[in-house]
């Protein structure tokens, strides 16, 4: 009697020990019973009845990234490149996940292929390259919808890399190699123009400066000949008072002399004659005067002639 009560609860324990499942965190359970979806187990313990209930599927409910290999594909203009993408999703339903598809991942690495390929074929293979970031957010966007069914949210999309073909690679090498020589050649036909610019420039400044240096030294050459000639002008003036001054001052010796001294008529009258050559003198000098040549010996009648106009000019 005792072992068939122990045989019994051994068999009722390990009974309650099938029923208990442990649920890790992250992870969700499906149970069946009689083969029908029934209920979704949360993480933790749980209980099933055992030979009625079983655990279908047991899943992680985290983000998972599914990498997606290279596939080939055809641009708008017919240029074949090679598209490998990564995708982040994760399940939201498990129930949809496992019961509306029946391998989940491989659905989904053929629906990302099939939607890159027709993206692809939509663009131009320059485009590729220069709006990578739109292509992720439409496939993103077509990917989430398409997924929605199966209980799958599409968080992230990213292409990581896009090869062209090697023939096509060629070429463009050879076309970024004429662009550089191009952007070179202009950046160094727009250096010449500019030295040539600059030099005109320098040249045209050096004329400028050049012509008001000249005429800055003409200007003083000007002022400098008129300060000489107003000098020349008041030093000849200033002559001309010292000798009128001399001249006045003789006058008034010589007057005083004729005062004094009896005979001094006949000197002073022999000093007017003089005076007379002298004027002759420097009349000759004169450009615009006449000259009038004298005979050496005619000298003493000249002067005798002078003397008796003197007399005639005191008497008058």
């Amino acid at each position: 009697m005792f072992g068939w009560f122990l045989a019994l609860l051994i068999g009722g324990g390990g009974v309650a020990l099938s029923s208990a499942k442990v649920i890790q965190q992250g992870n969700e359970a499906l149970v069946e019973r009689l083969g029908v979806y029934d209920r979704k187990l949360e993480p933790g313990l749980k209980f099933v009845i055992p030979v009625l209930e079983r655990v279908a599927y047991q899943g992680t409910i985290r983000e998972r990234v599914l990498d997606i290999p290279p596939q080939p594909s055809i641009t708008r203009d017919n240029v074949s490149i090679t598209v490998d993408a990564v995708v982040y999703w994760r399940i939201i339903d498990m129930a949809k996940a496992y019961y509306k598809v029946q391998d989940l991942q491989s659905a989904m690495v053929n629906l990302v292929l099939t939607q890159i390929r027709a993206e692809m074929g939509k663009l131009e293979l320059d485009e590729t390259f220069t709006a990578r970031s739109q292509i992720n957010d439409l496939l993103l966007q077509e990917l989430d919808e398409a997924t929605d069914p199966w209980g799958v949210k599409v968080t992230r999309v990213e292409l990581r890399d896009i090869i062209p073909s090697q023939a096509v690679q060629e070429s463009m090498e050879l076309q970024m190699s004429a662009e550089r020589r191009k952007r070179a050649a202009i950046l160094n036909s727009e250096g010449e123009r500019e030295a040539a610019v600059n030099s005109a420039k320098g040249k045209a400044e050096a004329q400028v400066l050049d012509a008001e240096a000249r005429q800055k030294s003409v200007i003083l050459q000007a002022e400098a000949e008129q300060k000489a000639i107003v000098l020349r002008a008041q030093a000849e003036r200033q002559n001309q008072v010292l000798k009128a001054q001399a001249t006045a001052e003789a006058i008034q010796i010589v007057n005083q002399s004729l005062k004094a001294d009896a005979s001094a008529p006949e000197a002073g009258k022999m000093l007017l004659a003089l005076n007379y050559l002298d004027m002759g003198t420097t009349i000759g000098k004169s450009d615009s005067s006449k000259v009038m040549f004298m005979d050496p010996r005619s000298i003493p009648a000249t002067l005798q002639g002078m003397l008796s106009i003197v007399d005639n000019g005191k008497e008058a």
